[in-house]
């Protein structure tokens, strides 16, 4: 079963390409709960094997992310605190609220968006908060690539390790 998996998400990796990598990861940076593990673990694989590039997975990988948790960023700071303000109280999350997102993010938001890239299920969620807090888009941006950089660097090797264990891995 885990070998016909494993194969699969191979399959799809290569056929797909690199902008099947970057349709991941946008989506994965969005609240679509698609792991990168199933994307950027084969990716690496592809790369030992001389499939793909390391560079142009990377790229792919990261441009996908910073896409698709902009896109988040932009729905929260365009639509979130209308919304809040209007229903907000019915989800306990009021005016007070709302002043303690913004000064969180004022304070910490360069350190929180960086971190959450490298947490599961932390980072599906956390350009919302930050496009409520209106928080520096250019730096959400950059610590967004930096965190999803470290990110998906680790997910690449682990599948680049993979390849070239193969033999001692058994199912």
């Amino acid at each position: 079963m885990i070998e016909t998996v494993s194969a699969w998400l191979v399959n799809f990796v290569h056929g797909f390409g690199y902008i099947g990598i970057f349709i991941m990861t946008f989506l994965e940076s969005t609240f679509v709960p698609i792991p990168a593990e199933a994307t950027m673990i084969p990716a690496g694989y592809l790369v030992y094997q001389g499939e793909m590039n390391l560079f142009l997975v990377l790229l792919a990988s990261i441009a996908g992310t910073v896409s698709g948790a902009t896109v988040m960023y932009l729905v929260a700071a365009s639509l979130g605190r209308r919304f809040l303000y209007a229903y907000g109280k019915y989800m306990l999350f009021g005016h007070e609220r709302m002043a303690q997102l913004d000064r969180f993010f004022a304070s910490h938001g360069d350190i929180s968006i960086f971190t959450a890239r490298l947490i599961p299920g932390v980072r599906h969620v956390i350009s919302f908060p930050a496009g409520l807090a209106h928080m520096n888009l250019k730096k959400f941006c950059f610590y967004t690539a930096a965190g999803g950089s470290i990110w998906m660097a680790t997910l690449v090797l682990i599948g680049y390790v993979i390849g070239d264990n193969k033999e001692q891995i058994h199912y």
